[in-house]
């Protein structure tokens, strides 16, 4: 996933949050695709898959003994549902659109019959339903839930996966507090790391663009705030965050040019030209190299980089995985 929009002046909050939207959409429709493809190679979750998008009914007592499903008159206690009926019920709901009855049906399943192996489908089932029902605290407490119990299940990435979706589809305008963004960030790069050769660790270092650059332009907020009001030290630190942990982003030529301003206002020149020489050689066509360009030669001076400085060690030095 590219930069999701273009350095401007400003701060583009319409157009972040369009594009928020836009991929809390996608998500959805990424998130059912992955689904289906967590359990190829699965018969048995392959066929809850296809109970909830498919078009046929399946009953669990169908499912063969291999499947780990549990017969109805095989139930612990006698005030019991059945199991297959419990969560066909569940299947039903979900196929209806009817999450949240859907999600207190699988944890019926979870509550009656806690023993079988229904009962750690209906979990990630839970965390599903409340997920499309925008219950995303739900949905983590679910899907983290399942993690405790089933560590080495074949759907912990999965759940992984539903977490940092869950906080992903929760990141919210530049202006606003960015804890579930930094939340989205974590749980998505925690995806990378444990399952880095599956669909959702792909998918979840595209989104991690878009956490960064939400985080990154918080920065640049708070940063833009300081240097109006004289405080540049205070804004320096802001934009220095973004050079050091969110350098890939889309923010990154503005804040090379804040530096230069931030340091000539200050009096410390030399860093000032080695944040204009370091936009310069690797934004050549910014306007925000032009600017800085025409700030520094004001005074007399031309780009030029000390190697020395925390400018130069820091750029390209930070991985972001």
């Amino acid at each position: 996933m590219s930069p999701l929009h273009a350095i401007t002046r400003g701060t583009p909050d319409l157009k972040s949050r369009t594009t928020i939207l836009w991929c809390r959409a996608l998500a959805k429709l990424v998130f059912c695709g992955c689904l289906v493809l967590s359990v190829a190679g699965c018969s048995s979750s392959s066929k809850l898959l296809d109970d909830v998008f498919g078009d046929k009914k399946t009953d669990v007592r169908a499912a063969s003994a291999g499947d780990g499903a549990i017969s109805p008159d095989m139930s612990a206690a006698d005030d019991s549902q059945p199991v297959s009926e419990l969560y066909n019920k569940g299947l039903e709901y979900m196929k209806d659109g009817s999450y949240k009855s859907a999600a207190k049906a699988f944890a019926e399943v979870e509550r009656q019959h806690p023993y079988s192996s229904w009962a750690t489908k209906a979990i990630l089932m839970q965390a599903f339903a409340q997920y499309q029902r925008n219950s995303y605290d739900d949905a983590v407490n679910a899907a983290q839930r399942f993690i405790t119990l089933h560590p080495g299940n074949k759907d912990a990435a999965y759940a992984y996966y539903l977490i940092a979706l869950s906080y992903y589809e929760q990141i919210s305008d530049v202006k606003r507090d960015q804890t579930d963004t930094q939340k989205a960030l974590d749980a998505l790069e925690e995806v990378v790391r444990r399952y880095p050769d599956t669909q959702y660790a792909r998918d979840a270092e595209a989104k991690a663009v878009l956490a960064r650059d939400h985080l990154a332009g918080k920065e640049m907020e708070i940063g833009r705030y300081y240097l109006k009001r004289g405080s540049y030290l205070a804004g320096i630190n802001r934009f220095k965050k973004v050079i050091t942990d969110y350098q890939t982003t889309s923010h990154t030529p503005e804040a090379l040019y804040r530096l230069t301003e931030g340091y000539m206002a200050l009096g410390v020149k030399s860093e000032a030209q080695t944040a204009a020489a370091v936009l310069g050689h690797n934004f050549p066509n910014s306007e925000w190299y032009r600017d800085a360009y025409s700030l520094v030669q004001s005074d007399g001076l031309q780009p030029v980089e000390n190697k020395d400085s925390w400018i130069s060690r820091a750029w390209n030095s930070v991985d972001p995985f």
